[in-house]
């Protein structure tokens, strides 16, 4: 079925610690493999009655157990052998969570809200686009959404792929709110994505391109092989998360507002890459906003406007366009078939 936009120690050690420990997890098996220093990352709940184990592979049994962190508001990440947790939006280059909050290629934090039912770029280079959808709530007393990313569209060779979360009006933390699609055709996630850890599908028309789950539901690795390496975990707005964030999001308002939570690693990125993160990874790239802020804000949110979520028209495009470097584009439509790019 077609979508126009698819609606819908020191604390420098314990961070060093935890940019690794996520890190890993944004890692291709075949590194992982490589580097053994690297530690074994599985994703679980924040369900105080679930336990992760660590398991020795060798004689399958158990070595160490814990339970997520508290302050984890929906997923963690536990270190084996280690045992440690950390929270899967713990700050690390890369990753976008909440009320859309992301960490730049610099390390830096900044927010982007970007507005409600809109798509915006947020990444643009010669070969690879990724929009986002922003869903959102007004609260009456501020003069701006709460926003949060609800999918991804990304485009890469003459390909387009969907990632969202479904709209969800009660959530259910045993049910799979994960919607997929590609080139249009809906994914039949129950059926080609079992719900089991380690459940991978990769289609005959893109074979470079796979999506691994990492927990038996709401949570999975999207992979380009040589391109990018997504996670995203699908999460609701909890009456917590509200009454923290003063959201106003009431349980009859039919909608928890289910979005993404997201990790992105790039392998093979130009100089000239854009968008409201792409940015951060330019070797000429000036921070400009203020990190010393509580809640540092990027605006200019007019240069990233998409006009859906499969366009390339926001003012920072730069996908497909003769200027740019059109190695890196052949060599992703290699990765992915045989067919000519549009």
């Amino acid at each position: 079925m077609a979508h126009s936009h698819r609606s819908s120690m020191s604390f420098c050690l314990v961070c060093i610690v935890v940019m690794a420990a996520a890190a890993a997890l944004l890692q291709p098996a075949s590194s992982q493999q490589a580097v053994p220093d690297i530690p074994n990352l599985k994703v679980g709940s924040n369900d105080r009655s679930t336990t992760l184990k660590c398991t020795n592979i060798k004689s399958n049994k158990t070595t160490c157990s814990a339970t997520c962190n508290a302050r984890c508001p929906h997923k963690c990440l536990i270190q084996c052998p280690s045992c440690k947790t950390f929270c899967l939006c713990d700050f690390y280059p890369g990753v976008s969570c909440g009320d859309p909050r992301f960490t730049g290629a610099d390390g830096n934090n900044f927010y982007f809200h970007g507005k409600k039912d809109r798509d915006f770029c947020i990444v643009s280079d010669a070969a690879l686009h990724i929009n986002a959808h922003f869903i959102g709530k007004r609260n009456p007393a501020m003069s701006r959404d709460f926003t949060w990313i609800q999918a991804l569209g990304i485009r890469f060779a003459h390909h387009h792929l969907y990632v969202a979360a479904q709209r969800t009006p009660r959530w259910d933390a045993a049910a799979d709110h994960l919607a997929l699609a590609l080139d249009d055709e809906d994914v039949d996630v129950a059926s080609l994505l079992p719900r089991f850890v380690g459940a991978r599908w990769s289609p005959p028309t893109a074979p470079a391109l796979s999506v691994t789950r990492t927990a038996r539901v709401n949570t999975v690795v999207v992979e380009l092989r040589g391109a990018f390496r997504i996670v995203a975990s699908v999460v609701p707005i909890t009456a917590e998360d509200s009454r923290i964030h003063n959201y106003g999001v009431r349980e009859d308002d039919g909608d928890t507002l289910a979005h993404l939570d997201l990790g992105f690693k790039f392998y093979d990125l130009t100089d000239d890459v854009h968008g409201v993160l792409g940015q951060t990874y330019r070797p000429d790239y000036v921070n400009s906003l203020n990190v010393t802020s509580n809640m540092p804000v990027m605006g200019g949110a007019p240069d990233y406007l998409s006009s859906d979520l499969f366009s390339t028209d926001c003012a920072v495009a730069r996908f497909g366009g003769r200027r740019h470097q059109q190695a890196t584009a052949a060599n992703i439509a290699m990765l992915t078939d045989d067919d000519d790019m549009e």
